[in-house]
């Protein structure tokens, strides 16, 4: 028999029985657009400030953006990229990017979001699986020294005209510099061209023919098992996503965000740009990549009211040896997203930094990316242990290996059904297939409901390691071992075990300046956890392997351990 549910501040909860939840449907969804979210914004508050890039000394107010992405929207449409067009961006987080995102929507092209750390071989591939019409580069010499490895014809090109033998669908190349590269334009040409011909009956003409639904945006997932794929997200998807996640944190027009997450990313192109155009929120970039004091020095100087990031972000904040200088008391909400949060982690973001209305969102890009959040009202005990409550308009059911809903309490698969759902995995039926079934996105994330509908995501399901017959969470191991003094940061993961199958290993970012050894860590967790959880190898490193969401690449650690204990995967679960 299935759930009954019961409607609690807004959210409908399980009252008994069955992991199923469904969110409130009392806010209508919004079949806007892109283009038409940031003219309605840039209507109601045309004076107020949009955006603040420091690192370039960029500051527009809402009507100036709005006018630079027509301008480039333009330009765009001269260089003859149209509608379903797939536009590559591959940059920090820049001015040109944030007019990249609203100008592409406005004609219709579709997106295509790259991490800027990708080497030659993961470009080639994302290009190509993508069949990007266009590249937008940053002034960085890496990326056009990449580029021009694997498209050596750009030297002889005419810009524009580029045909590339490993790049068979690349004929525009756009360079953010000053200085002139052959075979590229120059992103300000392209601006001095949209704006010469610039046609605004011809822009509202194009953005009358484009439908919600449309296919807007290409995330390649961040890769935590392996090569990224590319969940394809949609007007629909998206502006809804950024409206409901401004809700949770109560953002409004007289906020102003600090962005610490890059762009090319769901979080920080949705959950902070997007989310802040929804309701006509300031952006501040402190810079072009995360720097902890930078982003300290922006909060403070700017008077930032809310801020992002993942865990890994607020650690290196709140451990700088610089925290105490600079002011945060302007801070009041913002957002926890990407990985899990240790629960000692968001007690200290509260305590420390000021944000005592922060909420902790979880979702994956092929949702939009967010499917469960806190709201600043809900108990601190729930925003630091779980991840909140259903979204508007999503439906979620916890599914044991045979696909049975679980009863609450009981951890299993998280699946998400509803309007946040990606399209699918571009160019890759086979995947998406194995992704979506019935209309669900299985997370592959183990998650547990409790019975008022709050989500605590107890680890990967690809991470659950089995020793002897016993199954373990590696997240509660390292709650654990947060709660010591003398750990910053934790991942347990697990190795191959000839006798067990599986045996516990962890990796620990000790505190600076701090003594500590694999003895004091296995004589901490007796008595905390029970004996076949206590880690049997333990190892104290500089960093780890992460994301460019802040999530931890566990295969990796995994692999690395293998080759230095040298013993082969005895895994059969």
């Amino acid at each position: 028999m299935e759930t009954h549910f019961a409607m609690e501040h807004g959210r409908i909860a399980p009252r008994a029985r069955l992991s199923h939840v469904f969110g409130a449907n009392d806010d209508p969804l919004s079949w806007s657009t892109i283009a038409k979210l940031l003219k309605d914004t840039a209507s109601k508050w045309p004076g107020r400030t949009a955006v603040v890039f420091r690192s370039q000394q960029i500051r527009s107010t809402w009507r100036e953006l709005a006018e630079q992405v027509d301008i480039l929207a333009s330009g765009l449409l001269e260089l003859g990229i149209q509608r379903g067009d797939r536009v590559a961006l591959w940059s920090p987080n820049r001015y040109e990017c944030l007019l990249t995102q609203f100008a592409t929507a406005r004609i219709g092209a579709i997106l295509v979001s790259l991490n800027p750390a990708y080497v030659a071989g993961e470009l080639e591939y994302a290009l190509n699986k993508a069949g990007c019409k266009a590249l937008i580069l940053p002034p960085q010499f890496r990326s056009t020294k990449i580029l021009t490895d694997i498209a050596p014809e750009l030297a002889d090109a005419t810009p524009g005209a580029l045909n590339s033998a490993r790049l068979a669908d690349l004929r525009i190349v756009i360079h953010m510099g000053n200085d002139t590269v052959p075979g590229m334009i120059l992103f300000r040409d392209v601006m001095k061209l949209g704006g010469t011909r610039l046609d605004t009956r011809e822009l509202e003409s194009g953005e009358a023919e484009l439908n919600a639904d449309d296919a807007i945006n290409i995330q390649f997932t961040s890769g935590t098992t392996g090569r990224p794929r590319g969940a394809t997200l949609s007007h629909f998807n998206i502006v809804n996503n950024a409206r409901y996640a401004a809700s949770c944190m109560r953002l409004t027009h007289n906020d102003s965000l600090c962005v610490t997450m890059p762009l090319y990313h769901c979080i920080g192109m949705v959950l902070s740009s997007l989310a802040c155009v929804s309701v006509g929120a300031s952006m501040v970039f402190p810079a072009e990549a995360f720097d902890p004091e930078t982003t300290l020095a922006a909060i403070s100087e700017e008077r930032c009211t809310a801020l992002h990031g993942v865990p890994t972000m607020f650690i290196a904040e709140l451990e700088h040896p610089n925290f105490s200088r600079y002011d945060l008391r302007t801070l009041r909400t913002g957002l926890m997203a990407g990985s899990p949060c240790p629960i000692e982690v968001m007690r200290r973001v509260i305590d420390q930094m000021n944000l005592a209305q922060i909420t902790i969102a979880y979702g994956m890009t092929e949702t939009s990316p967010v499917s469960f959040q806190s709201e600043t009202g809900d108990p601190i005990e729930k925003r630091t242990t779980t991840v909140g409550r259903i979204h508007p308009h999503i439906e979620v059911k916890i599914v044991d290996e045979h696909g049975n809903t679980v009863p609450v309490g009981v951890a299993g698969e998280l699946c998400t059904r509803g309007y946040s759902v990606m399209k699918g995995y571009w160019g890759d039926k086979d995947a998406t297939a194995l992704a979506i079934r019935d209309g669900w996105m299985h997370s592959g994330d183990l998650a547990v409901l409790d019975e008022h509908g709050y989500c605590n995501i107890v680890g990967r399901l690809k991470d659950m390691l089995i020793r002897g017959g016993e199954n373990i969470f590696p997240r509660e191991i390292e709650e654990i071992l947060f709660t010591h003094s003398k750990v910053m940061s934790v991942q347990v993961f697990g190795i191959p075990d000839q006798k067990y199958g599986e045996q516990v290993c962890a990796w620990i970012i000790p505190r600076p300046r701090v003594h500590i050894t694999q003895e004091e860590i296995i004589e901490f967790c007796q008595g905390r956890m029970a004996s076949y959880k206590v880690p049997r190898v333990v190892r104290f490193v500089q960093d780890m392997p992460m994301t460019a969401s802040g999530k931890p690449q566990k295969y990796l650690m995994r692999k690395q351990m293998m080759e230095e204990l040298d013993v082969a995967d005895v895994r059969t679960a």
